[in-house]
């Protein structure tokens, strides 16, 4: 797979976190993906062959060419029917919020059609995607999509933002009576603003950053010890590691280790 990532104008990059592609050569064989929760919703635009989704209950969706991925707090299993080109926005964890009308925890774990989403607009970009010759054709359809739709850009609450960037720039690591201590909120309050601006509560969130921090230490050290690992991202011991990793993988570190690790952190929006 060939992916490549693209920084926003700076009138978005408040919101969209980067775009990027993946495109797979022409007659490889297709393999199934796990697309890990990252904490970030995506649109996702298919203008290469479609995608199945493979649910728990072992059936099997043709996904929209399409698509707003929601909120994932589990593993979703993706599979191509053949060639691959795909072109992604990804938000930041509270970005997606002043873009719909649709709660955002009503989104999760869900591939909702952009019809649904954003009407005959959506439509048209669809179409306007499909067809753009190039990335950077895509890229300056989806900008001007969005900065037309941003009526309100006050519409996320400063403490979801404020500790948003808290729990990235801990890497997940605080508890959730620390990070309401430390915005003088109650915590409450806090997982009912983020339920609502993010589709996930702060500790969802931390679990989420934690686990990803600790895949990214996967694929880029040597990592000699899963134990070591463990404690590194602050796990209270291997077990909450295991047990974390497999609610959001679908597998246990060892299963996970190897060709399936990089093919699912393609998946993911690095920057």
């Amino acid at each position: 797979m060939k992916h490549e990532i693209f920084k926003p104008d700076s009138d978005l990059a408040t919101f969209v976190k980067c775009y990027w592609t993946l495109e797979s050569p022409k007659g490889k064989t297709p393999v199934r993906n796990t697309i890990v929760p990252d904490g970030c919703m995506k649109l996702i635009f298919h203008y290469g062959d479609p995608y199945n989704h493979h649910p728990e209950n072992g059936s099997c969706i043709t996904l929209p060419r399409c698509f707003l991925i929601g909120q994932l707090t589990r593993p979703y299993e993706v599979e191509p029917t053949g060639e691959t080109g795909t072109f992604f926005v990804c938000f930041h964890p509270n970005g997606f919020l002043p873009f719909t009308t649709i709660p955002i925890k009503e989104m999760e774990n869900e591939a909702v059609a952009l019809e649904k989403l954003f009407g005959k607009d959506g439509l048209e970009i669809e179409q306007k995607i499909l067809n753009a010759s190039s990335t950077s054709e895509r890229i300056n359809y989806i900008e001007t999509f969005l900065v037309n739709r941003l009526t309100n850009a006050e519409v996320v609450d400063r403490i979801v933002i404020s500790t948003v960037e808290t729990i990235l720039t801990a890497n997940g690591q605080l508890s959730v009576n620390e990070l309401s201590r430390q915005t003088n909120i109650n915590r409450r309050q806090l997982v009912r603003k983020f339920s609502s601006a993010i589709g996930l509560s702060p500790k969802q969130l931390s679990k989420t950053i934690r686990l990803q921090a600790a895949l990214k230490s996967l694929l880029t050290k040597k990592v000699t010890s899963l134990t070591d690992l463990a404690y590194e991202n602050d796990y209270f011991d291997q077990a909450h590691f295991i047990k974390d990793f497999k609610e959001l993988t679908g597998l246990t570190p060892k299963e996970f280790y190897g060709d399936h690790l990089k093919m699912s952190l393609i998946f993911e929006a690095k920057e």
